[in-house]
């Protein structure tokens, strides 16, 4: 383990499932104690839990807060629980993994189209709230000196695909918030940067419409002509959480396996 993780905690936003889990699952087998922010549904809240054991068999010190991570008064009662808990100092990591858009198209004649509230709920989840908690820890002094923020975006900040024109807008938001948190929060020792992963089959993937096809064609495109997988990103976070990667700040992460030089 390293002597860099020992007492510190990874706080993963949106973590009882894909990539959030993936991530929480990897920073806890190389020693570091997880709090998991998540809203799970009932029929899932089982298989969560048994993760939950699997990383409490590695050592750490696993906890978990179902509530809404987007309500301004849970997630300050959330911060001063963790705070009594862990006490101020104790975060090496935070990383956003919310995966809460809207999915309707931008035009249609025959169903519903995006509103401008429908954007801004998408753009609060997605974008926003991942400013809101980095804010929220560094005010109470939450940090570790040398801290890292990490957010998960996708090639949508950049390219379009049919109904996912509030989630793409909500990506481009998340990579410019992440720049201006990399360059404001420099005076604390944080830093912030993106990963943008491949296309990657999980729960939030499959709700996207002609997600099958977005998977086909992104094993084509792919030089190892396969997804990428959760675990591929848990493994990237993990090398950002390094004394060694102090250095890497602002920047936009592709974790594709070479996905987005075709």
């Amino acid at each position: 383990m390293s002597q860099s993780y020992k007492n510190k905690y990874a706080v993963i936003l949106g973590g009882s499932s894909g990539l959030g889990l993936a991530t929480a699952k990897k920073l806890a087998h190389e020693g570091m104690n997880i709090i998991i922010i998540h809203r799970s549904r009932r029929s899932v809240i089982a298989a969560f839990e048994d993760a939950m054991r699997e990383m409490e068999v590695s050592g750490a010190t696993i906890l978990s807060y179902n509530t809404d991570a987007l309500n301004a008064g849970k997630r300050q009662a959330t911060i001063s629980g963790i705070k009594d808990t862990v006490g101020a100092g104790a975060i090496k990591v935070v990383v956003h993994s919310i995966a809460r858009g809207n999915l309707k198209p931008l035009y249609s004649e025959d169903s519903a189209t995006l509103s401008n509230e429908d954007f801004k709920g998408t753009l609060d989840a997605m974008a926003v709230s991942y400013y809101d908690w980095v804010s929220a820890f560094a005010k109470a002094e939450l940090f570790t000196p040398s801290a890292r923020a990490i957010a998960f975006t996708s090639e949508g900040s950049s390219k379009a695909w049919p109904q996912y024109g509030a989630v793409a807008a909500a990506k481009a938001a998340l990579e410019a918030i992440s720049r201006g948190i990399a360059l404001e929060f420099a005076p604390l020792g944080l830093t912030s940067n993106c990963i943008q992963a491949g296309v990657t089959d999980t729960e939030s993937l499959r709700l996207i419409p002609g997600s099958e096809h977005m998977k086909e064609m992104a094993q084509q495109r792919n030089p190892y002509k396969r997804l990428t997988l959760p675990k591929d990103v848990g493994n990237a976070v993990y090398l950002l959480t390094r004394d060694e990667a102090a250095w890497i700040n602002g920047a936009v992460i592709p974790v594709d396996g070479g996905e987005h030089i075709r």
